[in-house]
């Protein structure tokens, strides 16, 4: 039995598998922390918010087969969430770009 540090990662989605690609977003929880690392990826940062939209229903689909809590109230307490956090901006974090 080893005292190392496990990462527990997510399987690489099937059409990825298949089909190729790069990784834009990776996104973890390190003692209670989220711990970021990025690839700007897009021309338009506007892109990264049709991304965050798409995460954000998939997260609350996820939260809607896995807790029973209504999909729409799921998406409804992730905006509320992100409208709480993005303004001001008060992250003085460090996120390492990939590029």
């Amino acid at each position: 039995m080893s005292d190392k540090p496990q990462f527990h990662e997510l399987a690489v989605p099937p059409d990825v598998a298949e089909k190729g690609g790069h990784e834009v977003l990776r996104a973890s929880v390190v003692e209670g922390e989220v711990s970021i690392a990025l690839r700007r990826s897009f021309d338009d940062p506007f892109t990264w918010g049709v991304l965050f939209s798409d995460l954000a229903r998939h997260a609350a689909r996820v939260y809607a087969l896995e807790t029973g809590i209504d999909e729409a109230e799921a998406l409804a307490q992730i905006r509320a969430g992100f409208e709480a956090d993005v303004e001001p901006p008060d992250d003085s974090g460090s996120t390492p770009s990939l590029n």
